[in-house]
Parts: C-alpha cells; structure tokens; sequence
C-alpha cells in the first residue's frame, strides 16, 4: 500500500531463510522450482486473519498439487477480489471456487483483543502462579522471553500476555518471533515482549536482566538481579483464587465426601474467555475510580488530560504500594490515560465495568462464588465479541491427498505460469461491482464516558480512621476560634492538643477547611500571636504530609498560605509563605504539575459555564483544588462540560472555533504567571543569603526531585545566628534566585508543552520569570528586616540549678529542649500529664550535666523538670536531629547516655548558635575523660574550675608524704629492675634467676627497713582494712614489736611493703607460716599479674580458709602442679604451702566430684547450688581451686586438692550485656515491635544469666567452705570476678560483712586493696577512654540487691545505700573509687591524707565518711527489718526465675533529679516549700491536704513515707529529743522488744506477715527498703501489732512461766511444753522449750470459763500425783493440764483464775 511502508528488516528474513544456491552445480542442470524454494513467506497485513489466508494458500496448493479440474486463474482472481468485512460484528462467508467455504467473522468492538484460545494455553504450558509472575512482569516494565520450538505457540503465547492486559496496551518491542540472525536485539536496555525459538536457548543463557519462560518445560527463570513487584495483598489472594476455581474447579470439592459428578472446567473457547474475565475483573478493582482523578486542561482543538496520581493513591491509601506506583508511572497506563481520558468517545466493556459495577465488585469480594458469577457474566461478554453468530462458522477447505511419496520435490509438476488477462479479468469484474455496492462504514458511536462512582476513602471504609476522631476535630474547631477570638491563652492551652491530633488526617482537612472559612470572611490579616499559631499548625500539618502530597493537604493551603498575613511596619506584609517552606513537598516538580493542572480545569470550567450563559462557579477556585480531596462535583462538571464541548465541536464555525481555543491557551497561559509568582514564593527563603531549601534537597536536578523520600533532612539552618555580613551576600542570594529560576523555568517548559501554549507566549514567560523572583526577593529582604526588629517570643525563664560545695558552672545554660525518649512514663503515655518534651536549659559543671526545665503542655507549665547524671558516667553521645512538633525547624541535638541509667535527649533551640553547641560538645569531651585522674572533680573540687593546678599549701602531715614518696622511689627502682629482668615463664628456668636481692629484702624484719622517722606511719598501714579484719579473724597480728607467733598456721607477711612483688596487691598479706617470703617472690611469676594465692578469710567455724589468686599463665599450670623437672624449691614449697592449708581445715576424704556439678546444667538443689546430700555423702578435698575452663583440670589424691573449673564471664560479655541493659531500661525511642519490648531487650542482654552465674558459684564456695574444705579462687587476672566472687562468699558466710562497718570493710580490703581497677573499668581518663565502661563492680552490687531482696533482715543496710554505691562509684564525686591499686593512691599521696586535717571541711573527700555523716542526721540508709540470726550462713536462690530487675536501673524522679547527692535535695526541697508558703495567710479556701503522686515525677519515699520513719518522727516530737538522735531512739526501742518477736521464717519471697500479736512487732512488706526510692506499704501496721513496741518493762510480758504436761487432741500422747502467762496480752502461750522462740500455739483468756482439778487420763506421766492434774474449760473445747507436783499446779491454777478476775 502507498500509505504503509514496507517494514524494515523483511529483506532479512528473507535472506535468513531462503536456502543459498550452490554456485558448483551447472545452472544449466539446475531446476528451476529449486533454484529459490522459500521456506518461508513473510506477509504483511492490517487484518488479523492469518488462519484464513493460510487455508487460502494451502488450498491454491493443493489445485495444483493433485491437478484438481479448477482452473489455478479462479482461484486466485477470487482470492484477490474477495471483500474482507471491517470490524463491528459483521461476517463473511468466502470462497475461492473450488468447492471451499470459508466464514471470516470480526469482533464486535475493535478496542478489546481476540485471543481464541490463547489464553488458556499459556495458563496450562505455564501455571497459575508463573503467568501472574509475567503479568506483572510486563506491567512494570521488565524483559520477558519467551522460548518454544514451536513457532505457533510462541506467537500465541506473546498475543495471549498482551490480551490479559487489556485494557493496558504494551508499548515497548513486540516481536513473536525473532529470527536468529537478531538475537543481539535481546541485550537492548529497554523493556521487551519477544518470543525465540528454543534451538537458540544457549545464546539467551548469559542474558541477566531477562526473565525467560519456557513454554514447552513449563518454567518461568526470574534472575537473582531482578525484583518484580507483585499485586497489592488481598488482591493477589483473590486473583489465584478465581484463576484456580476457572482452570481446576475440582480442586474446591476435591475433599467432599460427595463431589458432584461432573465438574469439568470449559471448553478451552470458554475458558480463554473466562480467564479474561478475572483480569478484567482484576484492572476494575485496581482502576476504580480513575476518572476522578483526570484534570482536563483543555478541551479544543482536542482534549488534553492528565492523571494525578498522588491523589488517586492517596484515596486509594496504597502510596506505599510498589506495584501500582509502577503501573502508574509506567507508559502503558500513560497511553490508557490518552486514549481513554477523553470524556466523549466510543465506550467499551471495560468502560461499562467502571462505571457501573465497581459497587457489585465491593460487595462481592468477600464471596468466591460470586466472584465467579461475575466473571462468567464478563466472559460470556467477551465471547460474544469474537463470536457473534457462533452457529454458522462452518469451514470446509479441501487439503492434499495424503498419498505416500507426493511431497517429494522430483515428483511436483513445475507451477504453471498464470494467465495474467484472465485474472485482470476478475479483479476488473469486482471492482465494477464495488463500485455499485453501498459503502461499508462502521458507524463510530460518540458518547459521553460515565465516570462510575467517586472514590471514596478506602481507609474510612476499612475503619481504620484515629479513634475518637470527631472529639480530635473538635479541639482543632475550637482552638482556630480561640485564636480567631483572640483567647490566646485558651488557646495555648489546646495547641498541644491540636498539634497531637494533626497527625491524623481528618483532623488536616479539617484544620483546613476551617482556615479556608476564615479567609472567606476576610479574617486573614493577623496580629503576631494569632500569626505565630496559624503557622505553628500549618507546620505541623505540612510535616506529616509526604513529597507526594497524597491527601491534597499541601493543595489545599497553598491558596490559604498565600492568603494569611501579619502587618510588619508601613506598607509591609508578612505572608504565611515565608514561615511554612521548611517542606519537601514543595521542591516536588509533580506536586506542582498536578496543582497547576488541578486550578487550569477550574479556569477552563469556569470560561465554559460563563459562555454557556449558566450561573457562574460561586466558589472561588481555592476551594476546588486538587479534584479529588475538594470533593467531586466541581470535576464532573468538568469532564461533563468537555465532552459536551466535543460533541458541538464539529458543529461550530471556524471563527467559533478559533475564538475557544484561543481563549483556553489564554487561561492557560494566565494561570502559568499565577503559577510562576505562588512558586517563588515557596521557594525564596525568607533570608535569601540563606540557600536552604534549595541546596539541600537536589533541586538542581529534577529526577531527584520527583524520586526524593529525602523529607527530614532539612535541618533549620535558622538555628544559625542571623548575622549576614560576611560580604558574599549578593553572589549567594543570586545562587538562590538562579537555582529558583531554573527550577520555575523547567516547570513552565514542561506545563507549557503538554498543554499548547503558543511559542510567543512561552518566550515571554521565560522573560518574565527572573523579573519575578528579583521582585519577589526585594520584597522579602524589606520583611526579613522588619521580621527581626520583631520582640521575640516569649520564652519560659531559664532556671538555675542549686548546685553542690564547690561545684561550678563550666558553661552557662544554653536554651534546649528535653525530647522524650524510648521511657513512656513522662511522656503521659500511661496515664497523667505530658512532663516531656520540656523546654529549660542545659547546665554544664565540672561535676554533672543538669538540665532544668519546665514542661511543654501547659497543663503541667507550673512543675519543674529536673534530668541530671554526672559527667564522669557519660557513655555515649550522638548527634541526632530533631524535628519538634511546636516548631517548623529540624534541629540539631544530643543524645547523652549515662552509666547511671539516665538519658539526656537535647534539641538546641534555635537561638543557640551551633558553634555554641560545638564548644558545648567539646568541654564536655575534656571534662570527662581528663588527661590524668587528677583532673576528675573529686580532685577538682573546691578549686576554681578554671585552673586545674593544685594551689601550694604548707602541709601539716609531711611524714605521710615522705612516706608515700620514699615507698614509691623505692618501688619504682625494684619495679623497674623486676620488669627488665622477666621473661617468658617456663619453669625450669626459676632457678637461674637472681633473686638474691629481693631475697634479702624479705628476709628483714618489718622494723629495720623503715627509717625511724617514718617508723609512726607505718601504723597507717597497720590501720589499713585488711589488718583490721585478718586481727578480727584471728589470721595474724602484728605487735609492736613486729614478731610473730610461730604457733599459728598463718601470718602477716610483709614481703609486698614496697609494692615490689605484686603491684595490685596490698602491702601487707596472709600466708601460710611455714612458707617464707623468698618461696613467695618465686611463686609470684606463675600467676598473672603476679598476683598470687593469699588468704582473705577463715570460717571461724570449720576453720576453712578462703584464698584469692589471678589465674596460672598458660604454661606455669602444669609446671606448678605436675611436672617431673620442676626445681626441687619451688614443688617443695608449694606442697608446704597447700600442706598448711589442710592442716588448717578439719581432717576429712576428698571428693573428685566438685567440678562436675556446676558444669551440669540440673542444680540438684532449688536454689540453683550445689545439693548438699552430695557433700555429705562423698569424700571431700581438703582444697579446691576454683578455676578457668581453660586451665588443666588437675587432680591428685596424695596432696588431695582439686581444680574445679567454671566458665567465667569474661569483660567484653559484661561491657556488652551493660551495653544492652542500658538500652532495655532507657531506650532512645519508643517503639511499638514486639521484639523490642523491655522484657524482650532485658532478656537479650544476658544480664541476668552473668548475676546467676557469679551467684551460682559463690553459693557453692560457701557450700564448700562450710563442709570445711577450703577453697582458692583462681580466675582470670585476679581482679575482677575473683573479687566479685570472694566479696559475695564472704558476705553470705559472715554476718559482720552485712553490718554497715563491715561491708565497708570488704569494699576497702577486696576491692580497693586488692586493686579492683576502678579507673581503667570506668574509663575515667583519656587513656582508659577507648576500653570502655564496664561495671564489675555495679554487678557485685547487684548480686548484693538480689541477696537483700531474699533475706531483708539479715542487712544493717537498706538497698537505697547499695544504690547509692551503685551511683557514686562512677560520679567521681569522691575519691574512694579512682585509681586501681594502693600503690597509685600512695603514689598520689590519697591514701593516708583521710587521717590528716582537712582542708575544707564541706568537702568529703571519702565516700564512707560522707555515709557516716548523712547516716547519723537520717535514717535513710537504715534498714529497720534488721535482726540478724547468729552466725547465719546465707544461702539465695540463684535461678533467673528468683532475681529481680534492680530498681536503680529504672526509676528516676523528675522532680528533683537523681536522690544521691543529698544537700542537693535538701535544698532543692527547702526552696519549694519557701516557695509554697503564701505572702499573706489565705482564710477564704482551705488548702487541700492531698496531693497527687506521679510515680517518675515525685520522689514516692518522701511523699509517702513508711511507718516506721513516721512513728521515729512522731515519737522524737513527742520525747522532745532532736532529729538527729534517730538511732538513740531507735535502739531504745528494739532494746525493749521482747527477744520472742524476732521471726523465724529468715527468707523472704514476698512478703511475710506473722500472726497477729506473734512474732516480728514491726509488720511490713518484707522485699521494702526506708530510702527515698521504696514503694508505699500496702496497709496500714495495725494498732496491736506495734503494741508492744513501748513496754517500760521486760516481766510484765511474762507474768509466770514453766513446764506443763498437756495431753494433745483426741489419740495423741501427753507433752511437756513451757508455758508462758502473759498478763499484757491476756493469753497463755507454750513453746517447745525454754529456748524456743518460735510459739506453738495460744490460748486466748478471754475465752476460758472456768479452770477446774482434772484427772489422770490414759497415757499421763507415770510419777505424778493425782492432784497436779488439771482441766481448763475454754468456749471452744477442754484442755488437759498436769504440773510438775500438785503445788506447781495449784500455783498455775491461782495465776490463771487472778488473771481472769483481773480482766
């Protein structure tokens, strides 16, 4: 045809497929037939009927071939002339005039594809869930290949995809079949549906982006590199669904117990058709709706629509869907868009199914069948298409006869030349005939295209919309009056409110809504603090919208923005534009497309309604922004009125004609300026030195633009300080103006273009647009001016901290605000008001970070917000941006995390200049991690902040100091000559070493190595803890004289005095006698850090002795037990040594067994230690050595010791588990997934499981202690667990370290003397700073709490002390904890100087003695429950099941901050009560006595103090005696409780409450502390139960006393029992024995009746007389009574009868 070039690209099929010549052969030889013989024909052709045709040439063929009586010119001018039928249903029988019949049928409606049976032959070659993969695939734009040796299938296979698609059209290459010379055409980068033979399968295996379908293997291959986006959920669901019940309908009753007899699926016609159907149904439930959201922007000389996306998947709530946001950007539904946009054109089933049944489909989702009833409806449609008159489609066309042989090239006749004229002669003859015949026109049926029902809000269908919605918009409602009304302060009341509800989206539209009414009533002019508010709200809606703007939220304030204004000065107007651009919505190139398109179809609608002379569009254009969202009757109206415009189109003259599109380009154009002005507006930075917007989100480039999810990294850069003189203002506020004139620029290009504007106009835009933005930006420096002369807000005051003796401010309060963290208890999550995000200050000092504060809801305006941690336990800081609801800036802040369970999580407000910040960032850096522990606050303090240096004073005590120096000099030398000379330890090589020296030094008395004028200090040592305990336990003593007893197993060596042997240890230790020092300097250098095994504690009992040690080197271990070539010495010395241990302990067998049971996983006994049975029964070792797993078990019966070896926590699993602690009890953020709920975190940080593992075998020492073994703790180094371990054991077994002076005590000697390295584990220095915090000792604390929790009276101290430990182990307030060994606090002169005079006398420099201060004013770190068995052995329960989170790690109390520096809140609490107290006394109201308790506000204690303290207060006021004497009183008073009160259940779980008027006097929740932390107690101590507290006398109690035979209840023998009369209590009471304190029964003397002589009964006492028997006669039964002789009885009888008359 002349109008159709040939396609390119034919010539080479014809050249691939023709078969060369063979130049050899003789061409006179050569047949002519096989000169070409073609094998294949390529024809092209408009009309789709290849079937046809090939029977057309299969039957020219056969004429020829079987020499039918047709003449070959016939058939050919029939073939030629025969008309084929154009579209629209109508049918064609044709024939050829050889006895053939043929029906060519065309499908009813063109737009919808014919796929015979296509359809389902991809579905059975491929399956279900593969065509879906392709399906989807094709629709976001993959490549797919299809392979197939069969040509037929592969061209069906590619015509069936495309038919699933409809009404989507593939618009990328489309080839069926590609010939192999092409294959390099698969590698192309564009999207591609193309078939291949399957004899090329090897060249399509490199390709890597193409997903391949094999038809004949039924496989579809999905490289790794490719993700293909899937349907939306139920939608995918209920598609399989239906594809199953259409291609397998047995599967659905396959399980029925009676299946039907036949439910085959259809015939393949049918089931193709069906097939179709879902898909069609499927595109109805995806596409629903579209048409609402189509803005035409002009309709002549032909319609041009758009589509706005945002909206349509704002309504649909799918924005995050990734598969329709394909589909819809893709170029497939670009062309749906163009071609069915138009709103009056012919309508198909596709049409008819969205307008008319997308109310059906909602219905029917939820039932299968009816599904499947729908979508047999539309595929009978569908088949009507193709097969209107399906009842006469015969076909008869003759075929070759099948004779054997016939095919063969030799035996075809050659094919006869034709006779041209004949032919001519035919086609001459039908045209004739054509020429008469009546036109064939298809009628085209113009309609309008109904747009189906409005998309209403998916979500409210679904109900997911906030709860209590409507109350939400009414706050909204009410505060936009408030504000209107000026009742600011009403309104700042709601604002918090407000901003919280903006996050829903109803509450968004309606804010808008409401302004939008204000604007109509001309109300927009504002003075600054209803200006300050709408803005606030305007924010804070804009920042949860997305770039997209989906819900038209941004849409609908971009007129109101432009609209509200606040008068700055003369003449000059601040609008709200210039306070709102912080959004990323706005740099959105298709946010603006769709707005601009949106307000064309209103301008356009509008022109059509004022020409039709209807009424005008009343509305202002504002309110119909963005279809969709406003509502749907402005956009009827438009499409409505355009296809009413296209049908009178063509009836219009050419003036008419030319006039409307005139005056719509004009619109256009018009709303173009409009359009470049609102831009710049949003777009110029009020301060436009300042490139904000611009620079950060990429507007450069306009792909980054519309593909951006960058929404929160705008930080405000208005934080920064407002000075613009740097002298580069102009060229920067150019960049500005040219980075915005570019991107208005490319806007107009693009808007221009789609929608026709004339060149001349787009010229003069482009002229226009910098002149613009130059106005726009002189306008706004005259307003950014002005805007700064502003009086600023109004700010909440800045508190000041009360701050400690000698602490000062290192940098001033800087304004921030306190962002609420992961913690939902301030933030009124659960209950009571919103304390956080408060806005105060933040303070640095040289001892803490304090931030004080108030809160920002108004509500709760009046309290105060305290959060502060020392500086020295900071861990962690981050620098976080935050963007805070109440303003429209992202800030930059801090997160500071603290070892003592606290979180600082700061936004500098933005009148802090971050350079401020920056210095804040970095004295905070130097303050805590000083170059030398010297710099830390507890050296510091007193000083001025600013000089680090120590003033020069004169000192009184220089004796110490020389004592100190000449220690470490002389340390230092043998230190230094010891280091040199060490090695590698290999055992034999101890005896070549040249200890003469240090062999000499030990072999000296203590007395004649110190100088006589240092001779007084060496009492310092002497008074250090360790002595004071090993003379308590009887271990060593050294007398004046410095000698020693020989006869005792142990003594105090003094071969560590220089620090020369072991440097962590102290200067004086317990070893065995008969081991002397010389053996000890040996032995020293198998153990690590040279710290070898010493005593640290007997049992006074069994005489067991407790050693300590680090552990072996490596190779030292089997040396030092077992090797054959050890030195003679050392075996020898160390057999002497563990020989004095035995000898020490009690003779008894030894047990192999040890080590075995902790490794087992099942504790035989409850408490998770060791069973006792097992220790009884099997023989015992007289020492084990608790070790390493890694170290050799070793074992040996003849020295009868035993390694057991225990897997131990090393530092990196605590520092990691404290790590974790820390995030489970203060997260940085809440977050609502369920595998970061705090038991979930609490459970991952394995915290518990190391408490369990270090109680586990501390209880197994004790229990080995106790058996009388002794046991020698050898891990690690030595300092760390061992020291946890040792302390514990010590603790459970001897009750003194359970009284304040003896933990005290333990802490000094196990701790601090055994070098526990406090400042290397609390990274207190710069150079600890890269190992991290590690808390062994917090642990060992925790471990303590545990063992309080479980027996709370046998503690003198309250758990509110071990928090207090807990704390001021890392504040470095004092200097008890720094530095990691004795030898560096001599070193620094800090050991000793306690005893010296101080300085200043405010300043505690230990914390013991800080303790014993506080301890003697109050009760708080007391425990009142105290009432210690004799020599009780503790043994917890050490399962996780029986420890309990610490509270320490999660309180806190906002009010005051952290409890333990205490003048602090006293102060904090006297400053308050000034404050409370009224100028002038108030007679009118009676103030109310309740007050509210917020659990992490108040500090619960004070607020609601335990009974005990209360009654101690009340009993002093009473006495008259002064607070301070709280211990006096308290002694008094348990001096008067009878020594029958004391409980003998020692444990608790839980809470324990003794019988009334029985045991403890004192009835209180066993598991509560009196400190200023504890929980209120449950229930009030009844009266009688504290009765007995305030006897003057002890024998009141105990009127009369003795023995007594009572015969027990019916059956059972007669007792002697000790009976005590109590008078006071009126009751006669009897125990086992005298000594029993545990009472066996009562009987009440109120109830006897009488006490009458009794007789002898069965089974008395033999022996006694008749007449001391006795009966009393109680309301409840008769009890049987005997005395001694019959005077006892009858005294008994006078006692009891004068106590009833006395009652």
């Amino acid at each position: 045809w002349e109008d159709n070039p040939f396609p390119q690209g034919i010539e080479l099929l014809q050249k691939a497929e023709a078969s060369e010549v063979d130049e050899d052969e003789v061409p006179g030889l050569v047949q002519p037939a096989q000169v070409f013989a073609p094998k294949s024909l390529v024809l092209v052709s408009r009309l789709d009927h290849t079937e046809v045709f090939r029977n057309c040439l299969g039957l020219i063929y056969t004429v020829h071939v079987d020499s039918l009586s047709v003449p070959l010119e016939t058939v050919i001018g029939n073939l030629l002339t025969c008309v084929i039928p154009v579209a629209g249903g109508s049918q064609r029988t044709i024939t050829l005039g050889a006895g053939d019949r043929q029906v060519i049928q065309t499908p009813i409606n063109d737009s919808l594809p014919v796929s015979g049976s296509s359809v389902a032959h991809l579905f059975r070659q491929l399956g279900i869930v593969n065509v879906l993969y392709l399906f989807c695939a094709a629709l976001t734009e993959h490549k797919i290949l299809f392979l197939s040796s069969s040509y037929q299938r592969l061209t069906d296979a590619c015509r069936a995809l495309l038919a699933i698609m409809f009404p989507l059209k593939y618009s990328f290459t489309y080839v069926p079949i590609l010939p192999g010379k092409l294959l390099e055409v698969l590698s192309t980068p564009t999207p591609f549906i193309i078939g291949v033979n399957s004899f090329f399968r090897s060249e399509t295996q490199e390709l890597l982006d193409v997903i391949i379908a094999d038809l004949d293997g039924g496989t579809v291959t999905i490289p790794e590199c490719v993700h293909i986006s899937l349907l939306p959920d139920p939608l995918l669901q209920q598609t399989q669904t239906a594809l199953s019940m259409v291609l397998d309908p047995e599967l659905e009753i396959a399980d029925h117990a009676f299946p039907p007899s036949s439910t085959q699926p259809s015939t393949l016609k049918i089931q193709d058709k069906e097939i179709r159907g879902v898909f069609l149904w499927l595109f109805g439930q995806l596409f629903h709706g579209y048409r609402w959201c189509l803005h035409i922007i002009r309709i002549h000389p032909e319609p041009v629509i758009r589509f706005h996306k945002a909206a349509f998947l704002g309504q649909r709530a799918l924005t995050e869907d990734d598969f329709l946001m394909k589909v819809l950007d893709g170029m497939a539904f670009a062309g749906f868009i163009s071609e069915r946009g138009p709103p009056y054109r012919p309508t198909d089933l596709f049409d008819d199914l969205i307008a008319n049944q997308v109310e059906r489909i909602r219905q029917e989702e939820c039932s299968p069948h009816k599904v499947m009833n729908h979508i047999k409806e539309l595929a009978e449609q569908l088949f009507k298409n193709e097969n209107p008159y399906p009842a006469v489609a015969m076909h008869k066309v003759q075929r070759p006869a099948e004779s054997p042989g016939h095919n063969d090239p030799k035996n075809l006749a050659i094919f006869p030349p034709l006779d041209d004229v004949t032919v001519q002669l035919f086609i001459d003859h039908a045209a004739a005939k054509l020429k008469t015949a009546p036109p064939v026109v298809k009628a085209e049926l113009n309609g309008m295209v109904p747009s189906g029902p409005p998309l209403e809000d998916i979500v409210d269908r679904h109900g997911h919309v906030l709860a209590n919605s409507a109350r939400r918009l009414e706050v909204v409602r009410n505060c936009i009056t408030y504000i209107f009304d000026n009742k600011m302060l009403e309104a700042k009341k709601l604002m918090p409110a407000v901003l919280r509800a903006l996050k829903g989206r109803a509450a968004r539209v309606c804010l808008t809504q409401e302004l939008n009414q204000h604007v109509l009533q001309n109300r927009a002019v504002l003075d600054d603090q209803q200006f300050d508010y709408i803005v606030r709200m305007m924010n804070c809606t804009l920042q949860d919208c997305s770039h997209m703007d989906e819900h038209g939220i941004a849409a609908i304030l971009l007129p109101l923005v432009t609209a509200f204004c606040r008068k700055l000065g003369a003449g000059i107007t601040q609008f709200a534009y210039s306070c709102v651009q912080e959004h990323m919505v706005w740099t959105n190139m298709q946010f603006w497309e769709a707005m601009f398109y949106s307000d064309v179809q209103n301008h356009i609608r509008a022109l059509y309604l004022e020409a039709d002379g209807g009424e005008l569009s009343t509305s202002c254009h504002g309110q119909q922004e963005s279809g969709p969202a406003a509502g749907g009757q402005e956009l009827l109206g438009a499409l409505e009125l355009a296809s009413e415009q296209s049908r009178l189109w063509p009836t219009l003259s050419k003036e008419q004609q030319s006039e409307r599109v005139q005056k719509e380009e004009s619109t256009v154009f018009s709303q173009a300026i409009h359009y470049a002005n609102r831009m710049s507006y949003l777009l110029l930075p009020l301060d436009t030195s300042k490139n904000r917007l611009l620079n950060r989100s990429g507007i450069g480039d306009v792909e980054s633009v519309s593909n951006s999810y960058v929404t929160n990294s705008i930080a405000g850069s208005m934080a920064e300080s407002y000075d613009t003189e740097s002298g580069f203002e102009d060229a920067e506020s150019s960049d500005v103006a040219n980075s915005v004139v570019r991107f208005i620029n490319r806007f107009v290009d693009k808007v221009c273009n789609e929608s026709g504007v004339t060149n001349e106009h787009l010229k003069a835009l482009h002229t226009m647009i910098p002149d613009i933005v130059q106005m726009h930006i002189e306008t706004l420096d005259a307003v950014h001016r002005e805007s700064k002369r502003l009086p600023p807000i109004q700010k909440p005051k800045l508190l000041r901290p009360i701050l400690l003796a000698g602490e000062e401010l290192v940098m001033d309060g800087m304004r921030v605000h306190l962002i609420s963290d992961g913690r939902e208890e301030a933030t009124g999550a659960l209950g009571g008001p919103p304390l956080l995000p408060a806005e105060g200050a933040i303070f640095l000092t040289t001892y803490r970070l304090i931030f004080k504060g108030t809160p920002n809801d108004p509500l709760v305006g009046e309290q105060v917000v305290t959060r502060s941690f020392p500086i020295a336990s900071l861990t962690k800081e981050k620098r976080i941006s935050v963007s805070l609801s109440m303003d429209q800036f992202i800030q930059e802040g801090l997160q500071l995390r603290s070892c003592t369970f606290q979180l600082l999580k700061i936004a500098f407000d933005e009148e802090v200049a971050s350079d401020l910040a920056e210095v804040f960032r970095k004295h905070m850096h130097k303050l805590r991690y000083p170059q030398h522990v010297q710099g830390t606050f507890a050296f510091t303090v007193g000083q001025s902040g600013k000089t680090l240096v120590e003033h020069k004073t004169k000192d009184k005590n220089q004796s110490i100091k020389t004592l100190s120096k000449n220690l470490v000099k002389s340390a230092k030398r043998t230190i230094g000559r010891q280091y040199v000379t060490r090695k590698k330890y290999s055992p034999p090589t101890w005896e070549n070493r040249s200890i003469s020296e240090e062999l000499d030094q030990g072999s000296l008395t203590l007395s004649s190595t110190i100088r006589s004028s240092d001779r007084q200090t060496m009492s310092n040592v002497v008074e250090r803890a360790c002595c004071r305990d090993y003379q308590r336990l009887g271990l060593g003593t050294l007398s004046n004289s410095l000698t020693r007893s020989k006869n005792e197993p142990f003594r105090i060596s003094t071969v560590n005095r220089m620090y020369t042997v072991c440097r962590s240890y102290p200067g004086l230790l317990i070893v065995p006698q008969s081991i002397p020092d010389s053996t000890i300097q040996r032995i020293s250098r198998c153990y690590r850090q040279n710290r070898f095994p010493v005593v640290c504690w007997r049992n006074s009992r069994t005489k067991a002795v407790l050693l300590r040690s680090a552990g072996l080197h490596a190779k030292g271990v089997v040396g030092f037990f077992k090797s054959p070539n050890a030195p003679s010495a050392g075996t020898t010395h160390t057999k002497r040594k563990w020989g004095s241990i035995r000898g020490s302990g009690r003779l008894s067998a030894y047990n192999p067994e040890v080590g075995n049971r902790l490794s087992s996983k099942e504790s035989p006994q409850p408490n998770g230690g060791p069973s006792e049975a097992l220790f009884l029964t099997q023989q015992r070792a007289y020492l084990y050595i608790i070790g390493d797993k890694t170290q050799l078990k070793v074992t040996d019966s003849f020295q009868q010791w035993e390694v057991v070896p225990i897997e131990v926590c090393d530092v990196r699993q605590v520092k990691n588990s404290f790590k974790k602690l820390m995030k489970a009890c203060v997260p940085s953020s809440a977050t609502s997934e369920p595998s970061m709920t705090f038991h979930r975190c609490l459970e991952e940080s394995e915290w518990m499981c190391l408490l369990h593992r270090v109680l586990q075998v501390s209880v197994l020492v004790v229990e080995l202690l106790d058996t009388g073994s002794s046991v020698m703790v050898s891990l690690e180094d030595g300092w760390d667990v061992t020291t946890q371990v040792v302390s514990l054991v010590q603790i459970l077994s001897d009750p003194y370290y359970r009284t304040f002076d003896g933990f005290r005590l333990l802490v000094e000697k196990e701790w601090l003397s055994f070098g526990h390295r406090f400042s290397h584990r609390g990274a207190q220095t710069l150079a600890s700073q890269s190992s991290g915090f590690t808390p062994v000792f917090l642990q060992f604390l925790d471990c303590v709490h545990q063992i309080h929790l479980q027996f709370p009276m046998e503690f003198e101290f309250s758990q509110y002390y071990l928090k207090f430990l807990a704390y001021h182990h890392v504040s470095n307030r004092f200097r008890t904890f720094l530095l990691d060994s004795d030898y560096e606090r001599i070193e620094l002169g800090v050991l000793y100087e306690e005893k010296g005079e101080r300085k200043n006398s405010q300043v505690c420099k230990s914390v013991w003695d800080y303790i014993d201060r506080l301890n003697k004013k109050t009760p708080i770190f007391f425990n009142y429950m105290f009432s210690p068995e004799d020599e009780e052995v503790l043994r917890p329960y050490s399962f996780i099941s029986n420890l309990k989170v610490w509270d320490f790690y999660t309180e806190e109390t906002l009010s005051e901050g952290p409890s333990y520096d205490w003048e602090l809140v006293q102060r904090g609490r006297q400053e308050r009560l000034a404050e409370e107290v009224p100028d002038k006394p108030d007679t009118t109201t009676r103030k109310s006595q309740r007050h509210i308790v917020w659990p992490c506000y108040d500090s619960r204690s004070r607020v609601v103090p335990d009974a005990i303290t209360k009654l101690l207060q009340s009993l002093e006021a009473e006495l008259g005696l002064p607070p301070e004497k709280w211990k006096d009183t308290w002694d008094k008073i348990k001096a008067n409780q009878r020594a029958e009160a004391k409980v003998s259940l020692r444990r608790s779980q839980g809470v324990y409450l003794p019988e009334s008027g029985v045991g403890s006097s004192i009835n209180l929740a066993m598991d509560r502390e009196t400190s200023t932390t504890s929980t209120p107690v449950a229930g009030r101590p009844s009266t009688s139960t504290l009765y007995s507290q305030f006897q003057s006398t002890e024998s009141e109690n105990r009127s009369f006393e003795g023995i007594l035979y009572k015969k027990g209840a019916l059956l059972k023998p007669w007792k002697p029992r000790w009976f005590v009369l109590d008078k006071t209590k009126h009751q006669l009471r009897y125990y086992e024995t005298r000594q029993d304190r545990e009472c066996k029964g009562v009987i009440e003397l109120a109830e006897v009746e009488s006490v009458i002589p009794g007789t002898p009964t069965m089974g008395a006492p033999k022996h006694v007389e008749e007449k001391a028997f006795f009966d009393l006669k109680t309301t409840k039964r008769v009890y049987n009574f005997c005395g001694l002789d019959s005077p006892n009885a009858q005294l008994w009888m006078d006692s009891i009868q004068s106590c009833l008359s006395d009652a």
